[in-house]
């Protein structure tokens, strides 16, 4: 599945060059609990097609029934719209105790610009959109760095990205998994083996897959804020150098598979033999994942994936979470019990 702004802004773009009435809806404001976050998107066709979300739905039902009658839908400069004022309201639409949000939606934009925008978003740029509300005139510019939206009583400001990336080395079981949740959670995913015999067993279509050597692919590949690479070969020959080609970079995660001791046999392996230090390699996580007990290949993708999409969504993970810790705890937990160790009698 591709980042969902991308395509609500292509299939807007599709309407538009059709000669077919839309509109382009925002979050711009929230309070108290929301469904949706500030800068969510939807897009919303004349003949009642919708893609994107709002909230969990009764706003677009709502949507939909307002503007999708015989010309129900305005034309003009953009409006704002208020849902979950009142405790009925945030009943009826569906929202949680307390919640509001208000949206702007704009009329009919552009189909030229909105090919233009597509076109850049589609070639990796990051773009920022302003919308000068008094009389509705869009400008795009390409941002230097990702934003979060703006809004006062003259303009809009969203920037929108290019997908996010996932770069795996290594093409075996757990990257399969691993690589079919991030597409999901709608990351553009290439995976990186030079090894024929995991190559030739790769079975996710989405996914890019390169023969070239991992470090070779990691400079290729040019990490930015939006991407992430995880090496997941257990081979030093295949992940080392394209961990430290990764750590050069600006990518948001940087990670790989195995365990404690083999963690910290890498970090060793990268002072002694490539002059690394603990602040540059302060930045590489391992183990990687969230402690959820995992054992089976697809738990394990489940635990690195949260664990990443933690990362790219600042959220600080708790400490009884990470691998390490909660392991340790586990085993004090254990040892602590009551039980008799090898037979030997209870005090």
């Amino acid at each position: 599945m591709e980042n969902i702004d991308v395509l609500v802004l292509r299939t807007l773009r599709d309407w538009r060059l059709a000669g077919q009435r839309a509109m382009l809806v925002t979050v711009v404001r929230t309070w108290g609990s929301s469904p949706r976050p500030v800068g969510s998107t939807m897009a919303l066709c004349e003949n009642g097609a919708v893609v994107g979300s709002v909230s969990g739905g009764c706003i677009e039902d709502d949507l939909i029934y307002r503007y999708t009658q015989a010309n129900a839908m305005p034309t003009g400069i953009p409006q704002f719209a208020k849902y979950g004022v009142s405790a009925d309201e945030a009943h009826r639409f569906g929202l949680p105790c307390g919640g509001t949000l208000e949206l702007l939606l704009e009329f009919d934009p552009d189909a030229t610009l909105l090919v233009k925008l597509v076109k850049c978003l589609e070639a990796g740029q990051l773009m920022e959109r302003t919308v000068h509300l008094p009389d509705g005139k869009v400008t795009q510019i390409t941002a230097a760095s990702p934003a979060l939206l703006s809004v006062n009583a003259l303009e809009l400001v969203n920037t929108f990205g290019p997908e996010y990336r996932m770069l795996l080395i290594g093409a075996g079981q757990l990257s399969e998994y691993l690589a079919t949740m991030a597409i999901f959670s709608g990351f553009a995913v290439t995976v990186c083996d030079p090894r024929e015999e995991y190559r030739g067993a790769w079975n996710v279509s989405a996914a890019r897959v390169l023969s070239d050597m991992p470090d070779d692919v990691v400079q290729a590949f040019k990490p930015d804020r939006r991407s992430c690479v995880v090496a997941l070969t257990h081979d030093p020959k295949l992940d080392d150098l394209a961990l430290l080609e990764a750590l050069k970079s600006d990518a948001f995660y940087v990670g790989a598979i195995g365990s404690r001791r083999n963690a910290q046999l890498r970090k060793r392996r990268m002072v002694e033999h490539f002059d690394q230090t603990a602040q540059t390699l302060a930045n590489l996580r391992g183990p990687i994942g969230i402690y959820i007990g995992s054992k089976t290949p697809p738990e394990i993708a489940v635990s690195v994936m949260a664990e990443v999409l933690a990362v790219k969504n600042g959220v600080p993970l708790p400490r009884d979470m990470a691998v390490g810790p909660a392991k340790d705890e586990q085993a004090v937990a254990h040892f602590d019990t009551d039980v008799p160790v090898c037979g030997a009698p209870m005090a």
